[in-house]
């Protein structure tokens, strides 16, 4: 864990969470996590915009990690996370959330789905379904350095899915079949771009919402449905030995994402978390989010406060006294 002179995850946890909290400044009287996903960096800045024009209240956007961001919302120095994925962190949210009650959910959320993908050339080319990546003659198609292994990419180091599509790659069998790469989400799909430009076969982690699904023609591959029998997760946070404890040999349950916020807002700020439990974005608008961002390589803030604007009467509903 770490190398020769590694520090425990928690030691690292703590010393991450202590500079993120240094980091903030006292001028701000709320503090927002954003996560380094497209959608949730637009969000995170819409939530800020929209916090100063009905609040008055000036709102820090600082980047941060999953396990961060909760230790932060359990500690009270962040008031605010703008998606938290489900299931995929509810180990996370039963700790917090569940039973330490620190942490709260807002009632609504947004619909999402997580899978594997294809680019038409590779579905053309025989990999249509999971198993198919279990297939060396099929994934033949994806070895791009010729060392005789396909690879897909399985999403961002610090994303909790990247984990668990490792896991499900190995409870598949195809995680010895292929090689799994895991790097920042704007190197992942400017491959994703490279492939749809010259029709190559490329299998990949996705997600939707997602602009992925606007701009190219994309194949989801097709999989067992979920079943929570075959569904034992633990994350690297939880269990050193995390890849041989897990398993997942189905397809994703149900996913959906919500607005998370410290409970200790609710003295401090109530007319804040009555305006949180009412935000809701439907998976146009985080497609759109994502295009923006990812496509059009607009500035976070910048579109936060052309979406706000764009929806003034209904940000007006959702902070109504």
């Amino acid at each position: 864990m770490g190398g020769r002179h590694g520090m425990s995850w928690s030691a690292k946890l703590a010393t991450a969470l202590l500079l993120f909290s240094c980091s903030i400044s006292q001028a701000n009287e709320l503090v927002i996590a954003m996560p380094n996903w497209f959608s949730g960096r637009a969000s995170a800045n819409i939530l800020k915009v929209a916090l100063k024009n009905e609040f008055g209240l000036e709102a820090k956007v600082a980047e941060a990690g999953t396990l961060t961001a909760f230790a932060g919302l359990d500690a009270g120095t962040v008031d605010i996370h703008p998606e938290v994925w489900l299931p995929n962190l509810d180990n996370l949210v039963k700790k917090y959330v569940t039973d330490a009650k620190t942490v709260a959910l807002s009632p609504v959320g947004v619909e999402a789905w997580q899978g594997m993908c294809a680019t038409r050339a590779a579905a053309d080319a025989g990999i249509s379904d999971i198993a198919d990546l279990n297939d060396p003659k099929k994934t033949a198609v994806l070895d791009t350095n010729d060392d005789g292994r396909g690879e897909i990419w399985i999403g961002a180091p610090a994303w909790s899915s990247t984990a668990i599509e490792r896991i499900r790659a190995n409870s598949y069998g195809y995680g010895k079949t292929v090689t799994l790469l895991d790097m920042q989400e704007d190197v992942g799909m400017a491959a994703v771009d490279a492939a749809a430009a010259t029709a190559s076969p490329l299998v990949f982690a996705c997600y939707a919402p997602h602009a992925v699904f606007k701009l190219h023609d994309i194949v989801r591959l097709s999989e067992p449905s979920y079943d929570p029998a075959k569904w034992n997760i633990l994350l690297p946070s939880e269990d050193p030995l995390w890849e041989q404890s897990s398993t997942a040999a189905s397809a994703w349950d149900t996913a959906r994402y919500h607005i998370a916020y410290a409970t200790s807002l609710r003295d401090k700020h109530p007319e804040v978390v009555e305006f949180l439990d009412r935000v809701t974005f439907t998976p146009e608008e985080a497609t759109e989010m994502s295009y923006a961002l990812q496509v059009e390589r607009q500035d976070p803030y910048d579109f936060a406060k052309q979406w706000v604007s764009k929806n003034a009467a209904r940000i007006k509903e959702w902070a109504k006294p």
